[in-house]
């Protein structure tokens, strides 16, 4: 079983429809996939329309030491694709991963028994940097880091590369360009620049009305929009994050 986590120290870069989008596309290939929504604002779990909601206590019934993560299993939208939800209770995860012991080491202790059931896991993280994200580094195979081109959203790629670097049990990362706006100078100077770099794939996801329709549509771009550049561009950027996990 393969483990992916989409994250970003900056929000509203696309990490969620990064996560959505991959996970359908590796279940359209036939890979068996988990998406577990670790993020407390839930837009994967929305966009998947999921049961908002995590069994018995929420987050601090999934910490404990003694449970479970299959009881928490729900199915979606997407036809084999399954998701562990999220709820708001998970704003308190790094509190609950800190009282349980052993916190780096919970998110992967949980996902263990679960490697005979699915071929790839597909982990939405919340912005910043935590505990809770140190915990799904910890593991994690391929960090995928969605990078709108623009300065600042660079410069949170190096804070990104930092964390990773800290870790003593390091996953490949890489990042790809996300709300690609052609039509502005400086983001495509920018991609150029970026596309240079080995740790960045070449795949854009363009900034267009097929990405922004995944909020009212509550699906993956494929579902809607089969024919559509940001489909296109999501099967692309689904075939070099494959390429690098096998």
């Amino acid at each position: 079983m393969k483990v992916i986590a989409a994250a970003s120290i900056k929000g509203g870069v696309g990490k969620t429809a990064t996560a959505v989008n991959l996970a359908a596309e590796a279940t359209r290939a036939g890979v068996r996939v988990l998406l577990w929504d670790l993020d407390p604002q839930g837009s994967a779990t929305y966009l998947l329309r999921a049961e908002h909601h995590l069994s018995g206590g929420g987050v601090r019934g999934l910490v404990d030491p003694k449970a479970e993560l299959a009881p928490h299993v729900r199915a979606t939208s997407v036809p084999g694709l399954h998701v562990v939800p999220s709820d708001l209770s998970l704003r308190f995860l790094d509190r609950h991963l800190d009282a349980a012991g052993k916190p780096r080491r919970r998110i992967g202790t949980l996902l263990s028994p679960l490697a005979m059931a699915y071929d790839l896991v597909v982990l939405d993280c919340p912005p910043g940097a935590s505990i809770g994200i140190e915990s799904a580094f910890r593991a994690t195979d391929l960090v995928v880091v969605p990078v709108v081109p623009t300065t600042l959203a660079v410069l949170t790629l190096s804070q990104l590369e930092e964390v990773v670097a800290g870790r003593s049990r390091r996953p490949a990362l890489v990042a790809h360009l996300s709300m690609l706006d052609r039509r502005k100078r400086l983001q495509r100077e920018t991609a150029e620049e970026l596309r240079r770099r080995d740790d960045v794939l070449q795949t854009a996801i363009p900034n267009t009305t097929g990405v922004e329709r995944m909020g009212p549509e509550r699906a993956p771009v494929r579902a809607f929009a089969p024919r559509s550049p940001a489909t296109d561009a999501y099967e692309q950027l689904w075939s070099e994050v494959a390429g690098r996990l096998w």
